[in-house]
């Protein structure tokens, strides 16, 4: 018989005979640095004790897409029409600088980015706007002008808010059993309104502080003080009309130039007598 084919034998059981470059059948020879095939087996047996593997790690796919659980890392740039987590699980978005998400046109030019960074978060885009969910504008930002929808705006810093140009706007109040302050520390203040300005404290005081003058004008109406009692504590008083005189009366004068000063009463006006206060 020749070498490699099955032979029998009248005194011998019938063996096959396999090639002479040949293992024997049914055996594997390991080569050099290759476990043997008992350790191979034990190995592959503790590796599917932990769990079953399907060859791709955490990656599965299934019908709806690709399912990847777990953390991942991806060196170079992933494209995907959808990213979403597991219900009821948040998404983490984790790099060691920045994380960048950026809108591209059918040219491959950026129209919005965002960009979340060690230092601060920026967003690129020609309008900016929050909206609550039922689509109602919260706040938006574009190069003309910057618009708060929501129905009350709060400024929480112990320093208020600083307006280094003009502001509009219908009602300016602070919240209650609070005091509402304005005040242009080096500059002036004005305050405009086509149809008049109204100032109310319903239940306090109203101040109004100067440094140099304080100036109440009316161009075409009146200046109404409408109280019970009006007070001007600090107005200048002329010299007095008799010497030892106790009266505590006295006349409130007018300047030409508008200034009051009081001069004591007396059986006729005494102002002329004071006219030296006006100078």
């Amino acid at each position: 018989m020749s070498t490699g084919q099955a032979s029998c034998c009248s005194e011998t059981p019938c063996c096959i005979f396999p090639p002479a470059s040949s293992t024997p059948l049914g055996f594997h020879l390991p080569a050099e640095g290759e476990m043997p095939q008992e350790q191979y087996t034990h190995r592959s047996t503790m590796q599917t004790s932990e769990g079953p593997q399907d060859g791709m790690g955490n990656l599965r796919i299934t019908e709806k897409g690709l399912k990847l659980e777990g953390d991942s890392e991806f060196l170079k740039p992933l494209y995907a029409k959808e990213i979403r987590s597991r219900p009821g699980n948040p998404l983490y978005f984790q790099s060691a600088r920045n994380v960048t998400v950026n809108i591209l046109n059918e040219k491959t030019k950026v129209l919005t980015r965002l960009v979340t960074g060690p230092q601060a978060v920026e967003a690129h885009s020609q309008k900016f706007e929050v909206k609550t969910l039922s689509g109602k504008l919260l706040f938006s930002a574009d190069d003309n002008e910057v618009v708060v929808g929501a129905e009350r705006l709060r400024v929480l810093g112990a320093e208020g808010t600083v307006f280094p140009k003009s502001i509009e706007t219908p009602n300016v109040r602070a919240d209650p059993f609070k005091e509402l302050r304005l005040e242009s520390p080096t500059r002036a203040l004005v305050m405009e309104a086509p149809k008049g300005i109204e100032i109310n404290a319903e239940a306090g005081s109203l101040k109004a502080t100067c440094r140099t003058e304080l100036r109440l004008e009316s161009k075409d109406g009146e200046i109404t003080l409408n109280s019970a009692k009006i007070k001007l504590p600090n107005l200048p008083q002329g010299s007095s009309s008799s010497a030892g005189s106790r009266q505590k009366i006295y006349e409130l004068c007018v300047c030409p130039n508008g200034r009051l000063f009081l001069s004591q009463a007396g059986t006729s006006s005494t102002c002329q007598i004071n006219t030296s206060v006006c100078f």
